[in-house]
């Protein structure tokens, strides 16, 4: 190969060199970057909640008896006040049927008695009855009268046992339990069914070295259902309840969150708390790239061309514009990322 060949070679190679280099300056040029600098985030640990009902009632027996009738099952929706059994106590029917018969003696004696006191009176306006043997019928009218009123009255009280005899849910819910078939024989105040409320919560158990930074209000990420390998937060709530006592070295917390209606009483969801804040590298998701199986950016140098960086990448970062990512390793302050 000539001189002259060799010369007119590396004059093409100088050429596409520095086109190659005159494209990634305007490149740089149209993209100002992402200068990398360190940034305050809250420091989210990952603990398991577990969806409780606010509060669990019990719809108990306010009579002894057989329970006849049972109108709902497990995991019903119920009314407040909406009929769920019934109990019947047969001995309330026959003494029903006694206080009757008694009743209607009561009324015959005192209607007697009634005769027997207008009577008196008669007489005694004529001059014929003493005083005192007209108080003496009074006095009968009276007992009479009043034994009617007090068998009235245990009627009243046998007819008001019969009512009580149709259970009612206490309140809005959700049927957890039922403990009874119909045919069973329950005592006063057994329990016929457990009613969760709904209003559902999300109980957390935090360990205690996290303690210092759970407070009121503080807000919760919530996993996806099912605790999948997906990342983000399916929603948010908030703590409304701290308990000032630790449970095997936990401390006891309760959120409030939208939506958990449909969610099983006891079921478990991958939520995320606040544990203070630390300083970490920020970038939006944009400026990342994956290749083979790794997460790159692009970072410009001086000599022009930018240099592809392997990264290590931690949690999302809400950003006001745009996803942004927390880095782990892989940058340091200062330096300028370009659009990949």
């Amino acid at each position: 190969m000539t001189q002259r060949m060799m010369n007119a070679r590396f004059s093409k190679l100088f050429l596409a060199a520095a086109v190659v280099g005159a494209t990634a300056l305007s490149a740089l040029a149209a993209d100002d970057g992402f200068v990398v600098t360190p940034t305050t985030v809250e420091d989210y640990k990952a603990v398991f909640a577990t969806v409780e009902s606010a509060d669990v009632v019990a719809a108990r027996a306010r009579i002894g008896g057989t329970v006849t009738e049972l109108t709902v099952s497990e995991g019903d929706s119920v009314q407040a006040g909406q009929k769920i059994a019934t109990i019947v106590d047969d001995k309330l029917a026959i003494r029903i049927k006694g206080l009757d018969a008694s009743i209607r003696g009561l009324e015959a004696s005192l209607a007697n008695a009634k005769t027997e006191l207008e009577r008196g009176q008669s007489l005694k306006e004529r001059g014929i009855l003493a005083q005192a043997r007209l108080d003496a019928l009074q006095t009968a009218y009276d007992v009479a009268e009043n034994r009617l009123q007090t068998a009235q009255a245990e009627k009243s009280v046998a007819e008001q046992q019969i009512a009580e005899g149709a259970v009612e849910a206490p309140g809005n819910g959700r049927v957890l339990d039922v403990p009874v078939t119909v045919g069973t024989v329950v005592l006063n105040g057994e329990t016929i069914a457990e009613i969760a409320s709904d209003r559902y919560i999300l109980r957390l158990k935090v360990p205690e070295r996290h303690a210092r930074y759970i407070e009121l209000g503080d807000e919760i990420l919530i996993g996806r259902r099912g605790m999948g390998p997906e990342g983000g937060a399916a929603g948010k709530g908030r703590i409304v309840t701290v308990y000032p006592r630790l449970e095997g070295g936990s401390v006891v917390a309760d959120a409030e969150v939208a939506d958990l209606g449909d969610y099983f009483v006891g079921e478990r969801a991958l939520v995320r708390i606040a544990a203070g804040e630390r300083e970490t590298f920020v970038v939006p998701r944009t400026y990342l790239f994956k290749r083979f199986g790794l997460d790159y950016a692009r970072v410009a140098t001086d000599e022009g061309a930018p240099l592809d960086v392997v990264v290590q990448l931690g949690q999302s970062v809400d950003g006001s514009d745009e996803p942004m990512v927390e880095v782990l390793g892989g940058l340091k302050a200062g330096d300028r990322l370009v659009q990949p």
